[in-house]
C-alpha cells in the first residue's frame, strides 16, 4: 500500500476496502506476549453447531495482512476479506504482528512473530474452536495480501532455512499457500523502492549493507520451493506491487524444482492491488476458488 491512506486520503481505486465496516471476530487470541501477539479469529456460520462436538473438520487460513510492514497499518482491514471467507466455510485467523515504526519492529522481530503465529494459532484456534479444525498443519493454507503475502510465503519456506537460523523448521506440513498480490521479491522491492522504500524499513537497509544473510533468510524468492502448492494471484493493473514479482516467483520456483501445479500464478487483468482482498468486486470469485483449489 502507499502514502494516500496514510495522508487521509482514500481516492485510490479499491481503497474503500480498508475503512469497510465487517463484524467483529468469533474469538481473539493471544499467541505471545507483546501487545500486537493477537490473532482475529472468523468461524463459518455453522461453527456454532459443530463447536459442539460433531461436524468435520474445516479449513483454516492463516491470514497476513499487508501494508508494506508499517505501523500504521493492522489486521482490522482485512476483516470484509474474513468475513466473507468465513461465509464461504473457511475458519480464518488473522493475526497481528510487530511491524516498522513500533519497537521490536521490522528485522528481526516482525519474522520472530510471524514464526510463532503460525506455530502457535492452529494448535490455539483448534483449541479455542472446540475442535472445528485441526491443530495439524496439513489442514492448514497460509495466506497473504501484499506485504503479507511475502510473510505467507516466507513461513511457508522456512525449511529452506540454515539449520542454525532462529526461525527454521525442518517441518514442512503446509497445505499450501494462497499469495494475493505479493512482495515476493524481497530484494526486489528494495530495487524498486516499493512502498517509500519500504523492504529497506523493513530489514535495516539494502542486501549491499549486511553481511549477516539476512536478506537471504528473510527473501521467500531465496527459499524455493516453498513446503507446499503455492496460488499467487496478480493483477495486471497493480501499481503497488508489480505482476511481474508473481511471474518470476512462479518461474524461479518451478526452476528450482517445484511441480508446474504446485507454482501457479493467475494474472487478472485490469485488476489493481485492493481487488483481491476485497469480496466485493468482481476478482472476488477467483479468490475463493484459489483457496479451495490450495486447501483441497
Amino acid at each position: 500500500m502507499n502514502s494516500e491512506r496514510r495522508s487521509g486520503g482514500l481516492t485510490a481505486p479499491g481503497t474503500d476496502v480498508l475503512s469497510r465496516p465487517a463484524r467483529p471476530p468469533d474469538l481473539v487470541l493471544r499467541y505471545g506476549d507483546w501487545p500486537d501477539h493477537v490473532a482475529d479469529v472468523h468461524l463459518p456460520p455453522t461453527a456454532a453447531a459443530e463447536r459442539e462436538g460433531t461436524g468435520g473438520r474445516a479449513l483454516l487460513t492463516i491470514f497476513l495482512h499487508g501494508g508494506f510492514w508499517r505501523a500504521e497499518y493492522g489486521r482490522e482491514h482485512t476483516a470484509p476479506l474474513a468475513e466473507a471467507l468465513a461465509a464461504a466455510g473457511i475458519v480464518v485467523c488473522a493475526p497481528e504482528y510487530r511491524r516498522t515504526g513500533q519497537p521490536g519492529g521490522g528485522w528481526p522481530g516482525t519474522f520472530d512473530d510471524v514464526a510463532a503465529a503460525v506455530d502457535r494459532l492452529p494448535g490455539l484456534v483448534a483449541e479455542a474452536s472446540g475442535g472445528l479444525v485441526a491443530a495439524d498443519q496439513g489442514r492448514v493454507v497460509l495466506a497473504g495480501h501484499s506485504a503479507g503475502g511475502q510473510l505467507a510465503l516466507w513461513a511457508a519456506s522456512r525449511h529452506r532455512l540454515p539449520p542454525a537460523s532462529r526461525w527454521h523448521t525442518a517441518h514442512v506440513g503446509w497445505r499450501g499457500v494462497v499469495a494475493l498480490a505479493a512482495v515476493s521479491d524481497l530484494a526486489g522491492s528494495y530495487r524498486r523502492a516499493l512502498g517509500q522504500q519500504a523492504a529497506g524499513a523493513l530489514m535495516g537497509g539494502g542486501p549491499a549493507e549486511f553481511t549477516d544473510g539476512r536478506y537471504q533468510q528473510a527473501d521467500p524468492s531465496r527459499l524455493l520451493p516453498a513446503g507446499g502448492p503455492v496460488w499467487l494471484l496478480h493483477g495486471l493493473a497493480d501499481d503497488r506491487v508489480p505482476y511481474l514479482m508473481s511471474l518470476d516467483y512462479a518461474r524461479w520456483a518451478r526452476a528450482a524444482g517445484a511441480r508446474a501445479a504446485a507454482a501457479t500464478c493467475v494474472l487478472l487483468p485490469g485488476t489493481g492491488h485492493f481487488e483481491l482482498i476485497d469480496p466485493l468486486s468482481r476478482e472476488w470469485p477467483q479468490v475463493v476458488e484459489a483457496f479451495w483449489r490450495v486447501g483441497g
